[in-house]
């Protein structure tokens, strides 16, 4: 190829541990987190098996649900959440205008109000992390 036709491509090469650390560390601790929490709620209720975990993500919190229900399986494999139903819900964000007072559900990472154009916003849903609900027996 004759010289200044071409181009160049750079790739960032992970060690299997520098891809967990950069890219689903997030995922790992939040599941760490949260089935510590279902673990405890069983045992306060003495249940013997967790049948079904009902989890809402704020679109914010940015979680891949795939990584996120491998890490919470490969966490609680060995416990009464083994089998659990693991239920996402993702919340999408909704902001609401300081300038004009609409609200409004964001589509795009445009965070301006689509009345007005500010960028004086509340975010009123979207940052959300919480389990809704445990089930079992």
């Amino acid at each position: 190829m004759p010289e200044g036709d071409g181009f160049l491509i750079i790739f960032q090469v992970f060690s299997f541990p520098g891809f967990v650390n950069r890219f689903i560390m997030h995922e790992i601790r939040i599941a760490e987190d949260l089935s510590a929490i279902v673990l405890q709620a069983a045992r306060k209720e003495n249940l013997i098996r967790v049948t079904k975990v009902n989890i809402s993500f704020g679109q914010l919190v940015q979680i891949v649900p795939d990584i996120f229900e491998f890490a919470f399986r490969e966490i609680v494999r060995d416990t009464i959440a083994c089998k659990a139903v693991v239920v996402i819900e993702i919340v999408p964000v909704k902001m609401e205008c300081n300038s004009c007072g609409s609200d409004f559900n964001l589509t795009e990472n445009y965070f301006a109000c689509n009345v007005c154009g500010s960028t004086d916003l509340n975010i009123i849903h979207g940052k959300e992390l919480f389990i809704k609900s445990i089930e079992g027996e």
